[in-house]
């Protein structure tokens, strides 16, 4: 046993090449999640809390508030609140040199996607298709698709909202310090991060939500 415990510490069957800082990247990620998750369970039981202590002529409006807020987070109903919008156009001084402007790919338009949300945004809308759970942005025939509708290839306007007016500023200070720009300017874009403004609407999801989770095929006995 102590010879088999041995090998197995010294000589591990698949080794972790990653350098400090991108375990402490990777912890830092799985801390915010948990983060995340605990103040959803918290508002969660303060809902709980509020339907019990409230009377039966109250519990019903405590469910339609309840309601309403599920509904805004699963994109179906619009939402206003503070946030900011981003622009993707071509590359005018490129384009003047005769640089071909291709559209914006999936691929760089997700990444976009996944890390404002990473750093708090709220509700997202990518010429008017609001971004919710089953949304998906691919390449269809070689246009470039949010929930299956082509997006304009020169001209991409990007909402978003956050859950503060200062959050919204801090949104655009770490995208400004990014290198989200250059990546965009290598592809002749322009990526033009505008400041955070106090309210900003963003419309619901037009189109079916379908949870396959839900759904149960019943074969009998």
């Amino acid at each position: 046993m102590i010879a088999i415990q041995y090998n197995t510490v010294q000589k591990p069957t698949e080794r972790d090449t990653r350098d400090i800082w991108e375990v402490r990247q990777e912890l830092s990620e799985e801390k915010k999640r948990q983060s995340e998750l605990l103040s959803e369970i918290l508002t969660l039981s303060e809902d709980v809390k509020e339907y019990e202590s409230s009377n039966s002529k109250n519990q019903g409006q405590v469910l339609q508030n309840t309601l309403e807020e599920l509904k805004r987070e699963a994109g179906l109903s619009p939402v206003s609140g503070p946030g900011l919008t981003l622009n993707i156009r071509p590359s005018m001084e490129l384009i003047e040199f005769g640089y071909q402007v291709e559209p914006i790919t999936p691929e760089l338009l997700i990444r976009l996607v996944n890390e404002i949300f990473r750093f708090n945004g709220l509700y997202m809308e990518i010429n008017g298709q609001r971004i919710v759970h089953t949304t998906a942005i691919r390449d269809i025939n070689g246009d470039t698709t949010v929930n299956s509708i082509p997006i304009n290839d020169t001209e991409v306007e990007i909402k978003v909202i956050t859950e503060s007016f200062e959050m919204a500023e801090k949104l655009y200070s770490y995208l400004y310090a990014s290198g989200f720009q250059d990546d965009f300017y290598i592809d002749n874009l322009d990526l033009v991060i505008n400041k955070a403004q106090d309210k900003i609407t963003i419309t619901k999801f037009d189109g079916e939500l379908v949870n396959s989770y839900l759904v149960e095929e019943n074969k009998g006995d």
